[in-house]
C-alpha cells in the first residue's frame, strides 16, 4: 500500500500552514462585529466549517476559523443572508505558542467569498496573528496586525 505524501488541507483558496490549538470561545448563536466595509454591523454565528464534535454538543469557533454566518443588522440589501466568514477577534483569552496570554475587546469577523476572497475591500481594528497567518488575504488587508 501506498502512504498519501500530502493532506489536502482546506478547501477554501488563501488557506496556509498548521493551526495551533486555540481555546474555541465563540459557541453557534454568538453576535460577532462585521470588521470589513461590506454593509454589515453584526453577524450571528451559525455554524462552524469542518467542525466534527459529538451529538448534542454546540460547535464552536476560534480565532481563524470558518464559519457561517447570518447578516442581523446592516445595509437592507445584506441583512437576512447568509455569507462564509472568518473570526479575526475574539473575547475570551487565549495562550499563544509562546506563552503569552491575548485577549480582545470584542468578537469579530470579516466576510468572505466562498472561494476564500474578502468581500470588503478594508478590515477596520486589529486583527489576530493567528488569523493573519492562515488567511494571507485578510493579513493584506488589515490595518493591524496583534
Amino acid at each position: 500500500m501506498a502512504a498519501k505524501a500530502k493532506s489536502r488541507g482546506l478547501v477554501a483558496k488563501g488557506v496556509t500552514g498548521q493551526r495551533p490549538k486555540l481555546s474555541k470561545g465563540l459557541p453557534a448563536g454568538s453576535i460577532l462585529k462585521c470588521a470589513d466595509n461590506t454593509g454589515a454591523r453584526e453577524l450571528r454565528l451559525i455554524q462552524v466549517m469542518s467542525y466534527k464534535g459529538r451529538l448534542g454538543r454546540v460547535p464552536s469557533a476560534a480565532i481563524g476559523d470558518m464559519v457561517t454566518v447570518s447578516v442581523k443588522h446592516g445595509s437592507p440589501d445584506m441583512r437576512r443572508k447568509v455569507f462564509q466568514a472568518v473570526v479575526v477577534r475574539q473575547r475570551m483569552p487565549f495562550r499563544r505558542v509562546d506563552g503569552v496570554w491575548i485577549q480582545f475587546e470584542d468578537n469579530a469577523a470579516v466576510i468572505i467569498t466562498p472561494d476564500g476572497e474578502m468581500k470588503g475591500s478594508e478590515i477596520r481594528g486589529p486583527v489576530a496573528k493567528e488569523a493573519a497567518e492562515r488567511w494571507p488575504r485578510i493579513a493584506s488587508a488589515a490595518s493591524i496586525i496583534i
